[in-house]
């Protein structure tokens, strides 16, 4: 625990140090000075008893023997130690422990299968801003000044939906964007039939957007999207198991309301013709383009054929994208 910002007392411009039965007080120079009774002394109940001491006693404040009337070491030790023992002493930097399950069970009581996609995409690319270059974006909650932007319509949608659970937890416990949007991801996921994701909380929410032309384009190819990805710490692998995450929604991949592998499967199959007898874009131009590449299509291929294999590395993957450039309280 961090005590950088423990508040200390200073109810007044004069420190008292109390003996047994009554208050001293020392003065010196104008400055407040800490007097406390000799060793073994005792205080009678009038005040006489604890008159102020000499100017001599005083300028042996540091350096005069145990038995005088200043504090020894001891002495201040306990006096370092008084926020501490004295009761209702609020230490504001010191972080309260977060309730995972009043968070969980706030975005469950929003949440359905027809909005799973879209929340899914919002944790995406609210972490997905991030740049290793300058340390910028992450996962910090900034999506929300970021809705005018083309590549975000639709999310107010979800951020709507997610200010409603916000308003509700946060008459309980404080929650940041970051974390919202990150356990409402994981949540999606799960409640379509994915993976269960543990999501780490303590995330500090950004005041102002991230920079613009962070997330991928659609036009890219095979190429740009792994070098973006590496850019923001992604490997090839770990760029094609998150795009697995459009198994989920209105892209043409499967159910839509089902998280499976079938994202890999029907990137393996030549595109459908559709009822005007021209072949029927599924998806985006990137996510075709993942089979372009020799690299990307070895993955397609392994998460195609084993579902466990991609549900793991999946979880491992979004950890990390949304832990990505977060910035975390004070434990």
């Amino acid at each position: 625990m961090e005590l950088t910002n423990v508040p200390h007392i200073a109810a007044s411009s004069r420190f008292f140090s109390s003996c047994s039965r009554c208050t001293c007080r020392i003065r010196r120079s104008g400055k407040t000075r800490i007097g406390a009774s000799a060793a073994g002394r005792r205080c009678s109940s009038d005040d006489s008893a604890c008159s102020e001491p000499s100017e001599q006693q005083n300028a042996d404040f540091f350096s005069g023997p145990i038995s005088s009337l200043c504090y020894t070491r001891r002495d201040f030790a306990s006096v370092a130690l008084l926020p501490f023992i004295l009761p209702h002493v609020h230490i504001a930097s010191a972080a309260e422990p977060i309730d995972g399950s009043i968070i969980q069970n706030g975005v469950r009581n929003v949440l359905s299968k027809v909005k799973a996609a879209g929340m899914l995409r919002l944790a995406f690319h609210d972490a997905g801003t991030f740049d290793i270059a300058d340390k910028s974006g992450g996962m910090n909650g900034s999506i929300i000044y970021e809705v005018d932007r083309p590549e975000n319509t639709g999310l107010n949608k979800s951020i709507k939906v997610l200010g409603k659970a916000k308003e509700v937890i946060d008459l309980v416990q404080q929650v940041s964007w970051a974390d919202l949007i990150a356990v409402a991801g994981a949540e999606s996921v799960a409640l379509c039939g994915g993976p269960e994701i543990p999501v780490r909380l303590g995330r500090l929410d950004s005041s102002t957007a991230d920079p613009a032309g962070k997330l991928p384009e659609e036009t890219l190819d095979a190429t740009a999207l792994k070098t973006l990805f590496s850019k923001k710490g992604f490997s090839t692998q770990e760029m094609v198991v998150l795009s697995g995450a459009h198994t989920i929604g209105g892209k043409g991949f499967g159910n839509p309301n089902i998280f499976d592998n079938s994202y890999f499967k029907v990137l393996l199959e030549k595109p459908q013709p559709s009822s005007s007898g021209m072949p029927a874009m599924v998806g985006l131009r990137t996510d075709w383009a993942l089979t372009e590449d020799d690299e990307c299509l070895r993955w397609i291929n392994l998460y195609a054929q084993d579902q466990a294999k991609f549900f793991a590395d999946f979880k491992d993957a979004y950890i990390k994208l949304v832990n990505t450039g977060a910035s975390w309280r004070s434990a």
